[in-house]
């Protein structure tokens, strides 16, 4: 069973933007808000160039990285072709309009230093 850690309420987060979200190690988490509320975190960094998806912009269940223009799928992580790559994805539980991270999670995934990351799905 996990533990969950409640990092916000939704309308924390703007509609159509993102989160951050700092670890003790590793990079940030970013935590995205569809139109729809829907709710999905990733590693806060592209799998291309490891821009800050956190300040892309986002538009349906994507996020356009703010520095190539990559679209990365909230869903999986993962780049829209032609472009290729996966970022981490990170589980999010919504339970009353709270917004709540796996513990675990945030403290054993993508910990490697930010110039030394490799992508994942």
């Amino acid at each position: 069973m996990s533990d969950w850690k409640t990092i916000c309420r939704v309308e924390d987060i703007p509609v159509l933007g993102a989160r951050r979200v700092e670890r003790a190690q590793g990079a940030a988490v970013a935590v995205f808000r569809t139109s729809e509320d829907k709710v999905f975190a990733l590693l806060d960094r592209c799998p291309h160039k490891g821009g800050p998806l956190s300040q892309g912009i986002v538009f349906g269940e994507s996020v356009a990285c703010p520095l190539h223009n990559q679209t990365i799928g909230l869903a999986d992580g993962c780049a829209k072709a032609p472009d290729e790559g996966c970022t981490q994805r990170f589980s999010v539980k919504v339970d009353a309009g709270n917004v709540a991270l796996d513990l675990d999670e945030l403290k054993t995934l993508a910990l490697e230093p930010v110039g030394e990351a490799k992508a994942t799905a």
